[in-house]
């Protein structure tokens, strides 16, 4: 078991407190070879056989995700503007937290952020300023384009919103087409675009909705 924290954009951190997000692909780096035959994990590896066997056929690729791993979310957040020109590093752990997702504040009992500070992207939310955990139960290596329309409902995609108007548009309709539109979004920038078709890691989790260091072990 690995605590490992992991980013999710404002639309999907709306879904995982909605409940109705239980699975997220993320892109394997590096890619296999294009005429990869076949993928499975074997061990803490992902094991690569090109459509034949030789003994030096396989291409043993690391998987960052594994059963049992805990995922300590990562979204952008705010705090008071008092601590604008302070880094995450240099703070002491009980900063007032504004989540961006949903405008949700973190207080640790004191008043509310009577000053709201700069944006800070999730990349930098120190693991003690997390207030979702996600618990991994399962890990598959696939293409993208093998998603079907139940994954697609895991990933918070399809037949219904968030409740915020932004995300409709990406989340709402035929399940697999709406990821399709929600994964071009986030990663065709990045020349991992749908039609693509990169490999990926699909991770299932829980969610539990309280910071990773109140999850026990």
């Amino acid at each position: 078991m690995t605590d490992r924290p992991i980013l999710f954009s404002g639309p999907m951190v709306r879904a995982l407190l909605a409940g109705t997000k239980t699975q997220t692909r993320r892109v394997l780096n590096p890619q296999p070879p294009a005429d990869l035959g076949l993928v499975g994990i074997y061990a803490p590896k992902l094991v690569a056989v090109f459509g034949y066997v030789t003994p030096d056929a396989d291409c043993k690729v690391a998987l960052r995700y594994m059963p049992g791993d805990r995922l300590y979310v990562r979204e952008a957040w705010k705090t008071h503007a008092a601590y604008d020109d302070i880094s995450p590093a240099a703070m002491g752990g009980d900063e007032p937290i504004l989540y961006v997702a949903d405008g949700a504040h973190q207080t640790w009992g004191y008043p509310a952020i009577s000053k709201i500070g700069r944006f800070r992207q999730g990349m930098h939310m120190p693991r003690w300023a997390s207030r979702l955990t996600l618990i991994v139960t399962d890990v598959r290596v696939q293409r993208l384009q093998a998603i079907n329309e139940a994954d697609a409902v895991a990933e918070g995609c399809g037949w219904r919103g968030t409740g915020n108007s932004d995300d409709n548009d990406k989340l709402v309709g035929d399940p697999v087409p709406a990821y399709s539109r929600l994964w071009d979004g986030l990663n065709a920038s990045r020349g991992f675009g749908w039609d693509v078709n990169p490999w990926v890691v699909a991770v299932s989790f829980t969610v539990e909705r309280r910071n990773i260091d109140e999850v026990a072990a």
